[in-house]
């Protein structure tokens, strides 16, 4: 047989297999079983379909199966993903504390290794990722680092100086700023510009590390942390500070909302304030072991403990379902209200103790 005639053949055995496919008998025969059960309608042609072949039904498997894909990649992956970490036994690992060195700034570096390193980092996950979806662990992680930015900011201005006019600690100078950094930025975003950008998590990574080339160089002598009372009476003070306008958003949330049904903004409000609520837990576990000379000499042990408790009790705060319902309402809860009476009353803990030191 001559190359010609095999090409022919080829050529009429598949004009057959695809031209021709649907007049074998086998059309007719399904077509009377369909009246038969009284038709499959829409659905029962589109399966019956992808149990066909040619190019036409093995797209429409392919995409079927990317469907399914989508559907429960996001489902799926958000439930893997979603941790709202606010373990309150937490303690910095050795790698993030140092013999001689701040416990408080490891916390601060513990806490970032945490959350951007080992929980991963949500709140500026691109739509490919299935965090994307997520609104309670982006906004207590934001709220948590929206604290270690306060304290990075007070490391710098007192506690890392031995007087104001001295100089500012180079390394705890560029922590502050990096922990500034907004929490939402991924590499690329197209509205903003085409050139790619630091992500929120490079830049915390490099807080962290600045932080304990900080602690490694306090432990040897070659850095400050000036532990005195007016350090102390000045830091809690900002804290406060920090706590009273998250009290003032509750409180005009509150004003505006309460007694919504629906309320897509109480849950970020709630999971935000609760994120830096248990960031200022973390951190003054630290200073009260920083601090502990002073706390001792002022016989602030009692109000300290006492302090510490209502933000414990602010940070464990955890409903299922976060609502806002009317202050005097009989079925509805309103959990922002409660989280503000812990956030109020460990606010007025902290200017009980600066009163007290002041003295």
């Amino acid at each position: 047989m001559s190359f010609s005639e095999r090409l022919a053949g080829w050529r009429e055995n598949l004009r057959h297999r695809w031209m021709y496919r649907r007049g074998d008998g086998t059309q007719a025969a399904s077509s009377g079983g369909a009246a038969a059960s009284g038709g499959q309608g829409g659905f029962g042609r589109f399966f019956g379909g992808l149990n066909s072949s040619g190019m036409g039904s093995l797209a429409k498997r392919a995409g079927l199966a990317i469907l399914i894909i989508i559907l429960l990649y996001y489902p799926i992956g958000m439930f893997v993903v979603h941790k709202v970490d606010d373990d309150i036994d937490f303690a910095p690992s050795a790698a993030d504390s140092v013999d001689g060195g701040s416990m408080a700034v490891a916390y601060a570096a513990g806490l970032i290794d945490r959350e951007v390193n080992q929980n991963n980092w949500t709140a500026n996950d691109p739509f490919f990722q299935p965090g994307v979806l997520l609104d309670n662990m982006p906004n207590f992680q934001q709220g948590m680092m929206s604290a270690l930015a306060r304290f990075g900011f007070e490391l710098t201005d007192q506690l890392g100086r031995t007087r104001g006019s001295s100089e500012a600690d180079p390394d705890l100078q560029r922590a502050a700023g990096l922990l500034q950094y907004p929490g939402n930025v991924w590499i690329w975003n197209p509205s903003v510009s085409l050139a790619p950008r630091a992500s929120s998590e490079s830049q915390y990574r490099d807080a962290r590390s600045r932080l304990l080339t900080y602690n490694a160089r306090l432990a040897k002598g070659e850095a400050n942390y000036d532990i005195r009372a007016d350090n102390l009476l000045a830091t809690i003070e900002r804290f406060a500070a920090d706590i009273g306008s998250s009290s003032a958003l509750i409180d005009r949330h509150l004003a505006e909302q309460a007694g919504s049904f629906f309320d897509s903004d109480a849950d970020d409000i709630f999971y935000f304030t609760k994120g830096k609520l248990y960031g200022y837990y973390m951190v003054l576990q630290g200073l009260g072991t920083d601090f502990d000379p002073i706390i001792k000499e002022r016989n602030l042990e009692k109000p300290w403990n006492e302090m510490m408790g209502s933000f414990r009790k602010a940070a464990l705060l955890d409903p299922w379902v976060v609502t806002n319902g009317a202050p005097d309402a009989q079925f509805q809860p309103n959990h922002l209200a409660m989280q503000g009476f812990y956030l109020l009353r460990a606010r007025t803990q902290l200017r009980e103790i600066s009163n007290i030191l002041l003295k």
